[in-house]
Parts: structure tokens; C-alpha cells; sequence
């Protein structure tokens, strides 16, 4: 409230206009400061000068803790080596092979794994023995039944001169008794 009897004393006290004022504080400078205490920005650096590190290198970090004992992250797959040996032995021992693929496969499946190489050694051994069967009949089942004939034929004859068996003549001197 003003005194209406000493209106000057409720007012602040005005300088004379002769002072310069003081100017307002910068928008950068802290609350309170004034203007000696505002720092100017700081200098560019120099053409060529590497730039400040911005943020500040993180600090660097010791070596990993080891592992912990138990069991490896990568556990072996139950049956892969019968497996692999399964698939070198089905391009030679089919029989044996398709059994040792079975048997792996079965094991892997038991452990929820997948066995590839048992399951290509079950392929690849089947595949061999039903063409190992094939070429037995057309091959050398005929060549069988043709020395049967050929045999039978010298006998009727005596083992002299020459016979003709399946439309192939066949000397009787070479076959033997």
C-alpha cells in the first residue's frame, strides 16, 4: 500500500537518469550471474586439428569371466558318428550300411536331433542294393543260364565242333567237361 501522505516512500528508488543501467543478463548465463562472470565460447580449432572426442572415450572393460563348467553349449548329437560311419560304408557294404543308418537314426530321433548323415546313409545304401538286384538279373543271371545251355549243348554233340546257342556259335574244344 501507498501512504497517501509520503507517496515516494512505498516506490523503489529510481537512479537518475546521468547512471548508465546495467544490461540485462545474458540468455547462456546462469541466473544470478553477472556480466564478469560469463565465459565466452570456446576457440575453433586449427585447420586440420582433430576434433574434440565427443562424448569422452568410453572407459575400456576387463577380459570376460570364464565360462562355467558343465555341459558344452554344442553337446554332441547321439548316433552322427554311427552315422557318418554308416555313410562311407553304404558304397561298399550295403547290407551292414542300412542297418548301422537305421540304428543312428533311431538314436537321434530318441534325443530330438536330426542325423543327416544316417538318414543319406539309409538312402543311399537302399538305393545301391535295389541296383546291385537289378544288375544281378539282367546281368549275371544270364550269363548263368548262358553256361548252362552251352554245357548242354557240347554234351550232346561230345565236346567237338561247334555248337550255336542263342544265335552265338560257341567252340565245344574250349568248354570244359
Amino acid at each position: 500500500m501507498t501512504d497517501p501522505q509520503n507517496p515516494a516512500a512505498s516506490e523503489p528508488p529510481q537512479q537518475p537518469a546521468s547512471q548508465p543501467s546495467a544490461p540485462p543478463p545474458a540468455a547462456d548465463a546462469p541466473s544470478g550471474a553477472g556480466p564478469s562472470d560469463y565465459a565466452p565460447p570456446p576457440a575453433r580449432p586449427e585447420y586440420g586439428a582433430a576434433p574434440p572426442s565427443y562424448p569422452p572415450a568410453a572407459p575400456a572393460y576387463g577380459s570376460a569371466p570364464p565360462a562355467s563348467y558343465g555341459a558344452p553349449a554344442d553337446a554332441p548329437v547321439p548316433g552322427k558318428t554311427l552315422g557318418i560311419v554308416a555313410f562311407v560304408l553304404s558304397f561298399f557294404v550295403q547290407l551292414v550300411a542300412l542297418i548301422l543308418g537305421i540304428v543312428a537314426l533311431v538314436q537321434s530321433r530318441k534325443a530330438g536331433a536330426k542325423n543327416g548323415w544316417a538318414v543319406a546313409a539309409i538312402i543311399i545304401s537302399a538305393v545301391l542294393m535295389l541296383l546291385g538286384i537289378i544288375l544281378f538279373f539282367a546281368i549275371v543271371l544270364p550269363l548263368l543260364t548262358f553256361s548252362g545251355e552251352v554245357l548242354q549243348a557240347c554234351q550232346e554233340v561230345g565236346f567237338t565242333g561247334t555248337v550255336e546257342v542263342r544265335g552265338l556259335p560257341v567252340d565245344c574244344s574250349t568248354v570244359a567237361n
